[in-house]
């Protein structure tokens, strides 16, 4: 007869139960863009204003805008003359024949620096609101100085010389230089 087995806890005939993983923390709320981060002021650009982002240099709100990349060649600036202008008409802006000359002239201009930046590409960017065209000129060229901005002061120069060119300007960034001017339909 066999013998009784003593009294104890007997090793179950299935595996343990494994506890449930953690669970995932939630994730923290997302910032809000329209908070001052900390140390800093709100800053609200106005309706319609060109305003600088962290992450694309310019944005623009509240108006139509157009843009083009060519390839930074002696080229370009015709190029991006007659899609000014005609992106212009297709805004139906029909401005006096010298402001049509004028327009051509400082998109030459701009292109024309953008290009002996020496990037790859050459970005123009078009945009209007209330009679005023904004002309933008970008070299993507990301290894300049910010002594180009000195340099662009002869182009600006020459810009200004323009009758209904109300004002411009040149700055540098991550992305290569902006030059710009602001031209009165």
């Amino acid at each position: 007869m066999p013998q009784p087995v003593e009294a104890g806890p007997t090793p179950p005939s299935y595996p343990p139960k494994t506890p449930p993983p953690p669970k995932k923390p939630p994730n923290p709320p997302r910032p809000n863009p329209k908070d001052p981060q900390p140390g800093r002021t709100a800053q609200v650009p106005a309706a319609g204003a060109v305003m600088p982002t962290a992450r694309r240099g310019v944005g623009m709100r509240n108006r139509r805008g157009a843009n083009w990349v060519l390839e930074s060649a002696p080229w370009a600036a015709g190029k991006a003359r007659a899609a000014v202008v005609g992106q212009l008409g297709r805004w139906d802006y029909r401005p006096a024949p010298g402001t049509v000359t004028a327009v051509e002239a400082v998109t030459t201009l701009l292109v024309q620096a953008a290009v002996a930046d020496g990037g790859a590409t050459v970005s123009v960017h078009l945009s209007d609101q209330d009679g005023q065209a904004c002309i933008l000129a970008l070299s993507h060229h990301a290894g300049l100085t910010a002594g180009l901005d000195d340099a662009g002061g002869d182009v600006l120069h020459h810009v200004t010389a323009h009758q209904p060119v109300t004002g411009c300007g040149t700055d540098t960034g991550p992305d290569g230089r902006r030059i710009w001017a602001v031209i009165d339909l």
